[in-house]
């Protein structure tokens, strides 16, 4: 049974926790501490941190739990390969049984790539390698991972800033899959897993009773819910509110999450569940309200409305995803492609488009000191409109590409997710190189920061500030457009497809 402290919340049951990491885990609920600390892998490394007698909890960009069951160790998830061998040595040093199965939550890259050296353990000790569970669906999406290695390469090195990034083709593939449920009895602990289509469509998380402990895998990730990545396949909000509801249900008392700290205490858990849910419901029925009405995608898009009071939550900033683009994919997902605009149904090419929109106004020229204008008042959604078409019609331009490349650097610097931020410091890359000569590596790794994600420091959103990635300048002689910010810092979470 968990034990409880004073106030009301579980105890790391009799083990002490060094650390201080759950301390800290409490204070980030509070609101009195950030995520930083925690996904840039300040207490990665340092063992599992104990919660309860049979519970070890592996803290790094991709949370992994360990169960001592009494006969072998079960773990959920298995992080990335940056961190497989810390994870091995850190569940040897608890326990030298034999880890006897790794359920794999769905199947991003971040939770698959620790079992290496487990398998590696039981084929130097002629032991049984570890039984990879997972939702059958995985399999199918290794398979896609495969074929698409090439487009998956591009996107996140575009989403993440890392332009040396190559994406995996090699995965280990679940022993054994399943359908809708699956109970499995190991040593004292049952595990039930359970189904769930949000993120993706091969989500699983995991119940254990006699714990009171839930495995929520990216179901639930303290960030707004990744459930529109707007360069990644299809999400299902629908389901995953319907499945955040149920895991509700369970009353438990110990969440341990994909990203970020666990929860510990049953009000805690319900309420941050209970709120993630009803987000999604909300951006749901808005969208569906509006689609029903005839409405078309732009107006869908600019007549959601976000609940304030949610994204306000610790656990709910739009830090990774954001709803604008959950609209997006509900607007996929409920009506196809097209936005109901007729000129987009079979439209010209971009770049003659914007030849012939530069032909008008004067010069590409015209265009892009317009967009300079626009940025110059705040305008920077009007301003990045302006910027691509300028860049469309003359592709070769320096000073052009010069006022495309501070237009997205700006934007950047006002955006809170990774997805928008990283799409827009490679497109103010992209340009950067053109008006220096350079190339899109060299732009992104002028900054400090730039050079850390180069490096493979995956960020996920903006904790306290973080320098952009330094690309573009005014034009010789042009009045100098806005500059971003401060120098920041940002946090890392999960860069599954």
């Amino acid at each position: 049974m968990t034990e409880h402290n004073s106030s009301g919340q579980p105890t790391s049951g009799g083990h002490h926790d060094s650390s201080g990491y759950l301390g800290y885990a409490d204070r980030v609920w509070t609101g009195e501490d950030s995520m930083l600390a925690h996904l840039s892998g300040k207490f990665t490394g340092s063992g599992l941190v104990p919660i309860g007698e049979r519970t070890g909890f592996f803290p790094a960009f991709a949370n992994v739990a360990v169960f001592d069951t009494g006969d072998g160790m079960v773990l959920v998830d298995s992080g990335d390969f940056r961190t497989a061998e810390q994870l091995h040595e850190s569940v040897r040093a608890r326990s030298a049984s034999p880890v006897s199965a790794i359920v794999y939550t769905h199947g991003h890259v971040d939770h698959v790539f620790g079992v290496w050296p487990f398998d590696k353990e039981a084929a130097e000790t002629g032991t049984a390698r570890p039984e990879v569970i997972a939702h059958e669906a995985v399999a199918a999406r290794f398979d896609r991972y495969r074929e698409t290695a090439g487009y998956n390469t591009w996107i996140n090195r575009k989403q993440f800033g890392v332009p040396s990034l190559e994406w995996p083709t090699e995965y280990r593939y679940p022993d054994t899959s399943y359908r809708d449920r699956l109970t499995m009895r190991r040593g004292e602990l049952t595990f039930e897993l359970v189904h769930a289509r949000g993120e993706t469509d091969d989500h699983t998380y995991v119940w254990i009773p006699e714990l009171r402990t839930l495995c929520t895998g990216d179901l639930f990730i303290w960030n707004s819910p990744n459930a529109g990545n707007p360069q990644k396949v299809q999400r299902y909000p629908v389901e995953w509110a319907q499945a955040l509801r149920g895991m509700q249900e369970l009353g438990a008392e110990v969440l341990l999450p994909g990203h970020g700290v666990p929860i510990l205490g049953a009000d805690r858990i319900n309420q941050a569940l209970g709120d993630t849910a009803e987000l999604l419901e909300s951006l749901c029925t808005q969208t569906r309200e509006l689609m029903n009405a005839g409405a078309r995608l732009d107006e869908v898009l600019h007549g959601v409305k976000v609940p304030a009071e949610l994204l306000a939550k610790p656990y709910l900033h739009p830090a990774y995803d954001e709803p604008e683009f959950v609209v997006r994919n509900l607007w996929r997902l409920w009506g196809g492609w097209y936005d109901q605009n007729p000129a987009n149904l079979k439209p010209a090419p971009e770049a003659a488009l914007a030849g012939e929109f530069a032909g008008a106004a004067g010069g590409a020229k015209v265009l892009a000191d317009r967009a300079g204008q626009l940025l110059a008042v705040g305008e920077l959604r009007l301003a990045a409109h302006l910027a691509e078409t300028a860049a469309l019609a003359a592709p070769d331009d320096r000073e052009v590409a010069r006022i495309r490349a501070q237009v997205y650097a700006v934007r950047a610097e006002h955006e809170t997710s990774t997805m928008a931020r990283g799409v827009f410091n490679w497109a103010s890359a992209e340009s950067a190189a053109v008006a220096e000569g350079t190339d899109v590596a060299t732009e992104l790794t002028r900054s400090d920061a730039g050079r850390r994600r180069a490096a493979g420091a995956i960020s996920v959103g903006v904790v306290v500030d973080d320098d952009s990635c330094g690309c573009g300048a005014a034009p010789d002689g042009a009045e100098e457009l806005p500059k971003p910010g401060l120098p920041r810092d940002s946090t890392g979470t999960g860069q599954g497809s």
